[in-house]
């Protein structure tokens, strides 16, 4: 009998080995996308030398702010937006170790005590009729279903991939949130260098406005002269007035991105005096790793296709060993060890499913259509990509060229002013031409300031675009998901 079951216990044990080397998920492939060999519109761009190391890690440092670099390490520790991102990286990741527990076998236990009366005869009866009796038991029973057709493995690495997408995702809302600390952070700037221009043609509104008095009173300047001034004077205050409500909007935005409260925070006026710096593109081919978002959805897209050989195997027999073995005895609970009752018991069993009117059927059209559906996702988040380097290129490349122009504008419209001044002086044109060009002059430097200001947001823009020197291999292992969560995340918390 012995020999039989052994028998019997190693062909179970084989069959499982050999079954369990079937996986009916579709080998895995990247989806293929179409990848320009370059960029259209870095024909006309001088990029910096490419160097693979240029923008690891604190890619705002190229802008050379120092400032900015304090506020931007400030994000991965106190942003909650990004403490939420991580806390569902961390969900994600535990959901990897649920699924791994299926491969092993679960082993429960109920001890129990029980204490019985029972009476010799029927009530009222002396009480010397009576007696009591106690059972004690302490079983153990165990279960097992063997990985046969692949749907626990394939489960763990459906959940492994999601929650590397997710290490993903946290990854990409890390760089995004980066991106809008610094944008903010240079229309600020642009705000105080706005403010600058402003306070200096009040000062030279006022000094003309004082002088013009002056001629009033002594009979060269007209009482129409003097009320031109004033008005330009009281325009230009208030244009100035109106750019506190940008700013602070500014500052509050960058407060809630570092996680502070607005009301207890400041920034110093002080213009930007950055430039655009120079920035390694590499090629087109090279977002695919480089891009948080696009590793997200590559590893939707390898989470889907493992939910295929998933669905597949339910069209299989389901094989559960079962085991139970404990103590048992009347005697006190101190000799349930020394004197019990042996019992166990092993056993298996098949469960499959003989008609189920086309349910797994559709179950593996739904994940077929699911995976068809990741993989459209991961090829328009490509093209995106693409866009928005190509986006950005091109802004750089036009704002460079309209800055150029602009600053030109700004230079005659100063000698425009200057010679409707002169004239004015000498009598030949009426006053209303100096304000004229005053008017003009502003208009130009406000203008260059907002081109400056948009040429530091598209190098902001074109960085993110690039993936921010991030790569697909900084991902956590399958080995480090069962582990330590990766140091770069776990500030966040």
């Amino acid at each position: 009998m012995n020999r039989k079951f052994s028998i019997i216990a190693v062909s179970l044990a084989a069959f499982a080995l050999w079954a369990g080397g079937c996986n009916f998920a579709p080998k895995y492939q990247r989806p293929s996308v179409e990848t320009p060999a370059a960029f259209k519109e870095a024909a006309d761009w001088k990029p910096a030398q490419p160097k693979d190391d240029a923008r690891r890690g604190n890619w705002w440092e190229v802008f050379g702010d120092p400032q900015l670099n304090a506020l931007e390490e400030q994000v991965s520790v106190s942003n909650q937006n990004i403490a939420a991102a991580f806390a569902n990286f961390l969900a994600a990741r535990a959901s990897v170790k649920e699924a791994r527990a299926a491969y092993y076998p679960v082993l429960t236990t109920a001890p129990s005590a029980v204490r019985n009366y029972q009476s010799a005869v029927p009530p009222p009866v002396p009480a010397s009729t009576s007696y009591n009796w106690d059972l004690y038991s302490l079983p153990f029973d165990a279960s097992w279903e063997p990985d046969l057709w692949g749907n626990i493995r394939n489960n763990v690495n459906a959940t492994t991939f999601v929650a590397q997408a997710s290490a993903a995702t946290l990854e990409g809302l890390l760089l995004t949130t980066q991106a809008d600390l610094a944008a903010d952070y240079y229309q600020l700037r642009a705000q105080d260098m706005l403010i600058q221009v402003n306070a200096d043609t009040v000062a030279a509104d006022q000094k003309s406005l004082d002088l013009l008095k002056v001629q009033s009173a002594s009979g060269i300047a007209s009482d129409e002269d003097v009320s031109q001034a004033e008005t330009l004077l009281k325009t230009v205050q208030a244009q100035a007035t109106g750019l506190g409500v940008a700013r602070a909007q500014l500052e509050h935005a960058i407060a809630l991105l570092i996680g502070k409260p607005a009301s207890a925070f400041s920034i110093a006026v002080e213009p930007f005096k950055s430039n655009p710096p120079m920035i390694p593109i590499g090629v087109p081919s090279q977002l695919l790793e480089r891009r948080p978002d696009v590793a997200a959805s590559e590893r939707n897209v390898a989470a889907a296709n493992a939910r295929i050989g998933i669905a597949k195997a339910a069209f299989f027999p389901t094989l559960t060993l079962t085991g139970s073995a404990g103590l048992e005895s009347s005697d006190p609970i101190g000799n349930l060890i020394k004197d019990p009752i042996k019992l166990w018991a092993i056993g298996g069993g098949l469960t499959e499913t003989i008609f189920d009117a086309g349910l797994r059927s559709a179950v593996v059209e739904q994940s077929r259509a699911q995976y068809d559906a990741t993989v459209a996702n991961y090829r328009q988040t490509v093209l995106t990509a693409f866009q928005e380097v190509e986006d950005s290129l091109s802004a750089l490349r036009i704002l460079s060229q309209q800055l150029g122009q602009e600053d030109a504008a700004v230079q005659s419209a100063e000698r425009t002013l200057a010679l409707a001044t002169q004239r004015y002086k000498l009598g030949i044109d009426s006053y209303l031409n100096v304000i004229t060009a005053q008017i003009a002059l502003l208009n130009n430097q406000q203008t260059a300031v907002s081109i400056r200001s948009q040429e530091m947001t598209s190098s902001v823009q074109l960085i993110v675009a690039l993936g921010g020197g991030w790569n697909a291999a900084q991902l956590p292992t399958p080995e480090q998901l069962n582990g330590k969560a990766p140091e770069h995340a776990s500030s966040t918390r």
